[in-house]
C-alpha cells in the first residue's frame, strides 16, 4: 500500500461489534460504532458507581451495555474492538479466537476508518520518551507549516483526528506497545522505536513478546525506520520487519553519526542520512542547547523526533524552530525551585528502571527520591550504573526494600532514608529528608524507578506533591 492510501472502506450498517471495556478510548470506539450503523455491545468487567453511570449515558444513545461480565461473547459478534488495557489472554479473546471473531484495537479502528486524501502517519513507540518525542516532532512539522496534531497515546484521540472535520497533512502519532498489539493492519510512513527495556511483562508475558509487539510499528514502514544505535535491539527490529521498497534504516545516535544517521558532533545535532553525498556530507539541524532541557535522553528524543520530520521533508530550518519552540509535558524532569544552591527536579514519569537510569545520568551529585511499585522490577542494574553519583537515597512506597536491598549491595556507602509509610503525606517527609543529606551544587531528583498508584492517584498527582513540599520548604526556608 503507498503513501497516502487507504484501507479498504468497511460497511458497519448492522455490523454486530462488541466493544472491550469502558474508558478514555472504549467509551468514543462505541460511540464511533453505532454511529456509523453498528450493532455496538459494551462489555466491561468492573460494574462500580462510575461504571453504572458511564453506561447509562451510552445506553440512553442506544448502545448496549453489559456490565460484571467482561469474559462471555455475546451472541453473534463479528468483531471485537478492544480498548488497549485489556490484556491478550483474557477469556474474552480466547472465545473469539474460537469463533473466528476478529479483535481489533482502537489504533486499528481508526486506521480502517481514514477516508481518501488521510494524512500519513509519522508514529514512536518505545519504553521511555514517546510522549516527548512526539509532541517535539507535532513541534517541528508545525514550525515546517504543516497542518498536523499529536495523536495517539496522547493529545487528540487517533478516532477524532481520523474522522474530524479538519484536514491534516501528517499526523504525530504516539503507540504504546498494547495499541501495537492490536493493530495488525497499520502501516505508517515512518516509525521508529527508542529504546526497548523491561516493562509491562505482565501484559505481554515476555521480553521477547513485549520487543514483537514494539516492532510492529516497522512493518510496512515506507520511508524511513527509525533506530537507537546504541540500543542493538531496535536495529534488530528493523532488520526483521517486512517494509515498502525503498524505505531505509536510518540510526540516531548521541556520538558522532556514520552514514545514513543523526547524531551529535560538538554540541551541533546534525544529519548524515537525509543529505545529499552522506557519506562526505553532514547537515547542521540545531544546538544541543537548542533542546530544553539538555539531558543526554531528550537529545535523543529530539533526534528521533527529527529524523522522523527529515523523512517526511521537513527542512533544517524547521527542525531547529521546532525543537527550540517545543517545552516538555510536567514531571519529566521539571525544575522546580533552587533552594540554597539544591537544585530540585520532578521526574515524576520515571515509572521504571530504564527512565530512571537516564534521569539520573543526567545529573551528579544526586539525593535520590525513589520508590513505589516495582511491577516485578529489579533495580541492581540501576543501582549499580548510578551509584557513584549518588550523595543519598530517601526510599518511600509499598516496594523500596527492593531499593533498598540493591543500594546495600551496590552503594554501601550510599546515606540512605527509608520512610516507613505509604500515605500521601509521605512525600513532605521525603523532600525534608533529601534536603537535610544536600550540599550546595546537589540535585534532589524524583526519579522513582516505580509506579505510583501505591500512595498516589498516577504519577502527576506524586510529582504535584513533590513540587507542593519543595515549595513549602521554600517558602518555610528549612532547607
Amino acid at each position: 500500500m503507498g503513501i497516502g492510501e487507504v484501507t479498504e472502506q468497511l460497511d458497519w450498517n448492522g455490523k454486530k461489534v462488541t466493544v472491550a471495556g469502558l474508558g478514555v478510548s472504549g467509551i468514543p470506539a462505541a460511540r464511533v460504532l453505532h454511529g456509523l450503523g453498528a450493532v455496538v455491545t459494551v462489555v466491561n468487567d468492573g460494574d462500580d458507581e462510575r461504571s453504572r453511570a458511564q453506561a447509562a449515558d451510552l445506553e440512553a444513545e442506544g448502545i448496549t451495555v453489559r456490565l460484571g461480565d467482561g469474559a462471555t461473547l455475546p451472541s453473534g459478534t463479528e468483531l471485537i474492538v478492544t480498548t488497549p488495557g485489556w490484556r491478550p489472554d483474557k477469556p474474552l479473546f480466547a472465545a473469539a479466537a474460537e469463533a473466528g471473531v476478529e479483535v481489533w484495537g482502537d489504533v486499528e479502528l481508526a486506521w480502517r476508518l481514514r477516508g481518501p486524501g488521510a494524512a500519513p502517519w509519522l508514529a514512536v513507540t518505545g519504553t521511555n520518551g514517546k510522549t516527548t518525542t512526539v509532541r517535539m516532532l507535532a513541534s517541528i512539522l508545525e514550525a515546517a507549516g504543516l497542518r498536523t496534531a499529536a495523536v495517539g497515546n496522547i493529545g487528540v484521540s487517533l478516532l477524532d483526528a481520523v474522522l474530524g472535520e479538519e484536514p491534516y497533512d501528517v499526523l504525530a502519532v504516539e503507540l504504546s506497545s498494547y495499541q501495537l498489539h492490536w493493530a495488525p493492519s497499520v502501516r505508517v510512513h515512518s516509525g521508529a522505536v527508542l529504546n526497548l527495556a523491561p516493562d509491562h511483562l505482565d501484559w505481554h508475558g515476555s521480553m521477547e513478546a513485549y520487543a514483537a509487539d514494539k516492532g510492529r510499528i516497522y512493518e510496512g514502514n515506507q520511508v524511513a525506520c527509525v533506530y537507537n544505535v546504541a540500543d542493538k535491539a531496535t536495529e534488530d527490529l528493523v532488520v526483521e520487519a517486512d517494509v515498502e521498497e525503498g524505505c531505509r534504516a536510518i540510526g540516531f545516535t548521541l556520538g558522532t553519526p556514520g552514514p545514513s544517521e543523526l547524531g551529535v558532533v560538538e554540541g551541533i545535532l546534525v544529519d548524515r542520512a537525509f543529505v545529499e553525498n552522506r557519506q562526505k556530507n553532514a547537515q547542521e539541524l540545531a544546538e544541543v542547547d537548542d533542546v530544553q532541557p539538555p539531558a543526554p535522553h531528550n537529545i535523543a528524543n529530539a533526534l528521533a523526533a527529527a529524523a522522523l520530520a527529515r523523512a517526511f521533508g521537513v527542512d533544517a530550518k524547521a527542525v531547529r524552530a521546532g525543537l527550540k519552540a517545543f517545552r516538555p509535558d510536567p514531571h519529566r524532569i521539571e525544575l522546580v525551585e533552587e533552594i540554597e544552591g539544591v537544585t530540585y527536579v520532578d521526574d515524576s514519569k520515571a515509572t521504571n528502571t530504564h527512565a530512571a537510569e537516564a534521569s539520573l545520568a543526567a545529573y551528579d551529585p544526586i539525593v535520590w527520591i525513589a520508590g513505589g511499585l516495582a511491577k516485578g522490577a529489579t533495580f541492581d542494574e540501576l543501582v549499580q550504573k548510578s551509584a557513584k553519583r549518588l550523595r543519598g537515597a530517601v526510599l518511600i512506597g509499598a516496594d523500596r526494600a527492593l531499593i533498598r536491598e540493591a543500594l546495600a549491595r551496590h552503594a554501601p556507602e550510599v546515606p540512605v532514608v527509608d520512610l516507613d509509610r505509604t500515605d500521601t503525606g509521605a512525600m513532605s517527609e521525603a523532600v525534608r529528608e533529601a534536603a537535610r543529606l544536600a550540599r550546595p551544587g546537589d540535585t534532589v531528583l524524583l526519579a522513582p524507578a516505580c509506579a505510583s498508584m501505591d500512595m498516589f492517584t498516577n504519577y502527576n498527582k506524586r510529582g504535584e506533591a513533590f513540587a507542593d513540599a519543595v515549595r513549602a520548604l521554600a517558602a518555610t526556608g528549612d532547607a
